[in-house]
């Protein structure tokens, strides 16, 4: 059982270190970098590398999610029914979100900038489809810190009860 919690930790910490690492780090700096060399698409460009990875983020954080959550249901038997009921939720907040911000929000962005034809950045900001794509990275956005909370909260209480099962 230890093994498996160990493993449980490292799953979840890998994936949030990678979410934190694309959102702080990642995404910033391909706008930034291709900025520099004055391309006339860059917002294309960037967009288009920063979709890619988010899409890798946004998959294996469901993929991870799901299978704590299952790992969870199958072997938390003999825990306090809080930290119990807290995790399988963070577990949930974290599939769900990153599985619509996958599924769901990215989708609708890939339609609206095919629906633009034009590179995002040749489309007048005040274009009802630009606008609505910028009111979908928002969410997007608010879908990945999210789950990045949720998967923060799961990590915790995860390696909280691996502490309280090692003393005893």
């Amino acid at each position: 059982m230890a093994i498996l919690n160990d493993l449980r930790l490292l799953l979840i910490g890998l994936w949030l270190g990678a979410a934190v690492y694309f959102s702080s780090v990642v995404a910033p700096s391909v706008f930034s970098v291709l900025r520099t060399f004055q391309l006339p698409n860059v917002g294309e460009i960037a967009g288009t590398v920063v979709t890619r990875t988010l899409s890798v983020v946004n998959v294996s954080g469901l993929v991870i999610g799901l299978f704590l959550l299952i790992t969870a249901l199958a072997f938390g038997k003999g825990l306090g029914k809080r930290s119990f009921f807290m995790e399988l939720a963070s577990l949930l907040v974290m599939a769900v979100s990153t599985g619509i911000g996958q599924w769901v929000i990215a989708a609708k962005m890939r339609a609206l900038r095919v629906a633009m034809v034009l590179p995002i950045d040749q489309v007048p900001i005040d274009d009802p489809r630009r606008m609505a794509f910028n009111r979908l990275h928002g969410y997007s956005v608010t879908a990945l810190s999210i789950a990045m909370i949720a998967a923060l909260i799961a990590f915790l209480v995860i390696a909280f009860r691996a502490r309280l099962n090692a003393i005893e």
